[in-house]
């Protein structure tokens, strides 16, 4: 290479960040030299025997490239974040991890790509003390954690008395959108310290896709703050509020006029398979009841809501996935039932 093209050259930082084998959130860096914004994003690879996902001698695992946006933690065009599925290579073959859903989830979207199914998540999660800090005993990171007071003023709440840490929630909201995620709102939630986000709304496969890597920036951001997040549907007993992952879905046909005799359809078909979904979408034991919609399933969880009944067209409402779920198993197994696999 000569001297005028390693001149024209620059640096940029690669931020790859992929789902191990228990679905935590893993990221390595890279530098790599491009040439008039002509970007060339290779895979990489990992050991696999310290990410739980060791299967024989060779333990290397596969990063192959998917989606990638700017990376917020950086200057402006100074790196990327990049989002992987992940592979192992055996006998010249690539096959998947057991995380790895994307793939799968993808599929299944591509089977009727033209219904355009339009996803938004609504991520609940607490900021808790840190494990290894003298409030470790008590899992509340609030001013007086031992005796916090009782649900009610914490919802959408204002004030130091009601709300500690907003300036997390609201620099994670400023970073989502700097790296061109697709969130569309924040608040504060029903327990103390218990926050949501909103991604969408999102088409196809990149829903998932953006509610994992918005994941990640809280994850790394509550770093800089000194407080752990849990994503799990119950860390903290009765009478503490439990933690969701809802989902709003919507397509073409349910779009239209009188799209709501779809929406109706697809209800019905949830209905019918709601053993299978809630299979997947995460332990439900303890989240709260609520009404249900159509059916005498106890906890069904799916609603029209009242804006769509009026307009007699848009979207329906699932709260059944809890907020640790795996969005592209949610995702897949919803537009599958809903429009795929119909008996």
């Amino acid at each position: 290479m000569n001297n005028k093209n390693t001149n024209d050259m620059r640096s940029l930082i690669l931020e790859y960040i992929w789902l191990d084998g228990k679905m935590n959130l893993r990221s390595k860096y890279k530098t790599i030299k491009i040439q008039d914004n002509d970007l060339n994003i290779d895979q990489w690879s990992y050991d696999g025997l310290y990410t739980y996902q060791y299967e024989t001698d060779d333990s290397e695992v596969i990063l192959n490239p998917v989606a990638f946006y700017n990376n917020p933690f950086f200057e402006k065009g100074q790196s990327l974040l990049v989002l992987c599925d992940t592979f192992y290579e055996r006998n010249t073959k690539f096959i998947p991890t057991s995380t790895n859903r994307r793939i799968i989830a993808r599929e299944i979207l591509l089977k009727k790509k033209e219904l355009d199914p339009w996803f938004e998540m609504e991520q609940e999660y607490f900021m808790m003390c840190n494990e290894y800090t003298h409030l470790s005993s008590t899992p509340l990171f609030f001013k007086n954690p031992k005796q916090p007071k009782e649900q009610g003023d914490y919802y959408c709440g204002v004030g130091n008395q009601n709300i500690v840490m907003r300036s997390l929630a609201e620099k994670h909201y400023l970073h989502c959108l700097t790296a061109g995620i697709n969130i569309s709102g924040i608040n504060a939630e029903i327990a103390p310290n218990q926050w949501k986000f909103k991604i969408g709304q999102t088409i196809g496969i990149a829903a998932g896709d953006e509610l994992i890597l918005a994941r990640y920036i809280l994850m790394k951001l509550s770093e800089q703050f000194g407080v752990d997040i849990s994503f799990k549907p119950k860390p903290l007993q009765n009478p503490w509020n439990s933690s969701s992952l809802n989902v709003f879905f919507s397509t073409t046909e349910s779009r239209e006029e009188n799209g709501i005799t779809k929406l109706n359809t697809y209800i019905e078909n949830l209905t019918n398979k709601h053993k299978e979904h809630m299979a997947i979408y995460g332990d439900n034991s303890e989240k709260l009841p609520s009404k249900s919609y159509k059916s005498d399933t106890p906890n069904l969880n799916i609603s029209i809501p009242n804006k769509v009944t009026r307009e007699r067209k848009g979207y329906i409402q699932d709260n059944r996935p809890v907020s640790d779920a795996d969005p592209y198993i949610v995702i897949g197994k919803l537009f599958d039932t809903c429009c795929i696999s119909i008996d």
